[in-house]
């Protein structure tokens, strides 16, 4: 992730929607993607007042009216109108609800920045409106499930607090036919962390829910039908047992004891399903560590869009094992909890493999993003 420059000279950073400094709007810029002040125009529109673009904007929707994203859209656009990340969503918290617009606010903050790392990855994604997604599928334009998101809270019957929720009650986290649903729970981060130490996890994040599940989302587009005889080599046969049948099993057994041998996570184990979207989820933390650290000036860090797997694999170690020591110094939890074994950086040269691929093939993504091979 870079930082930007206003036009004051102050330091903007991927979030922001205001200079701290000299108070001027900002946003992103999706002509010469940057965070970039925004010059108003006295129409309701802006310029990006970057010199070498000065694209013609206008506010997204859920920045200009609901305060939760920071985006900007390429004129000619109107009012309600909303920018590439927000109009993904299907649905959106009830803001009548106290605090689910802050909620909210955080789950359009992870999901901006997983689109920033699909498009510096060059992988594709469906058109965001629902009309345009239809127009694709019509088309026969559509080689995998259209991207969709829920962000939804469990249902509480009012006047019965003490009563078990049912199933249709509660909201589960998880990828379905490319919806991504998550419970805006995993927003406040009391219910968040008490997850995590419930479920014995090392991180639990919003920005990693989204990695996760979108791996799920890949698999259906890059793998099925199309390398599955490959992934099974590698992540196993996800047929067998069913996906059910290695649920049970997993919240009944758990981990084996030796799972860390030949997997990134202990929930990997559950099903190859689990173990792909969880690898691709830690591909997803490497790049963007790696993206990070090569653009703040980290000595001998390789570019993400065209190192190979080994020497990406060698610099995310390098930086994980200053970075757990700098976190053990002040009491933090670990800052990579990996354990890049053998048979799990085959796992990641089968993902970083798929992805090239897929950047390769993808007429949206830039020349820098197909890369070398993995």
């Amino acid at each position: 992730m870079k930082t930007f420059r206003c036009t004051c000279g102050n330091t903007l950073y991927f979030e922001n929607s205001k200079c701290l400094r000299c108070g001027a709007a900002v946003g992103w810029c999706p002509a010469c993607e940057s965070v970039a002040t925004l010059l108003p125009q006295g129409d309701g529109g802006y310029r990006c007042a970057n010199t070498h673009c000065g694209a013609a904007l206008r506010l997204c929707h859920n920045y200009e009216v609901e305060a939760v994203c920071n985006r900007a859209v390429p004129q000619p656009a109107k009012a309600g109108d909303l920018c590439d990340c927000c109009s993904y969503n299907d649905t959106i918290p009830d803001l009548s609800v106290p605090g689910n617009r802050e909620k909210w606010a955080r789950l359009e903050a992870a999901k901006r920045r997983l689109i920033y790392a699909l498009d510096l990855l060059g992988l594709p994604r469906h058109a965001a409106t629902a009309d345009a997604r239809a127009a694709d599928g019509a088309a026969g334009a559509v080689h995998g499930p259209p991207l969709a998101f829920d962000f939804k809270a469990d249902v509480i019957p009012s006047n019965e607090f003490w009563r078990a929720m049912g199933e249709g009650e509660r909201v589960y986290t998880g990828h379905a036919n490319g919806k991504i649903t998550i419970n805006i729970r995993e927003a406040d981060p009391v219910e968040r962390e008490a997850l995590r130490v419930d479920l014995g996890e090392a991180h639990r994040t919003l920005v990693g829910h989204f990695r996760h599940e979108i791996g799920h989302y890949y698999w259906e587009w890059l793998v099925r039908g199309r390398r599955e005889a490959e992934c099974v080599a590698v992540f196993g046969d996800h047929n067998n047992p069913s996906y059910a049948d290695a649920l049970e099993r997993h919240y009944q057994q758990g981990a084996p004891a030796n799972w860390a041998e030949t997997y990134v996570s202990a929930y990997a184990t559950m099903h190859p399903w689990e173990d792909f979207a969880e690898t691709f989820a830690t591909w997803l933390d490497l790049t963007g560590v790696l993206d990070t650290a090569h653009h703040i000036g980290f000595a001998g860090v390789p570019d993400v869009r065209e190192a190979d797997t080994d020497t990406l694999v060698a610099a995310y170690r390098r930086i994980g094992i200053a970075m757990n020591e700098m976190n053990r110094t002040m009491g933090l939890l670990d800052f990579l909890p990996e354990i890049f074994v053998p048979p799990v950086v085959d796992k990641l040269r089968f993902v970083h493999q798929l992805v090239r691929e897929a950047a390769a093939a993808n007429p949206n993504a830039s020349p820098a993003r197909t890369g070398a091979p993995a």
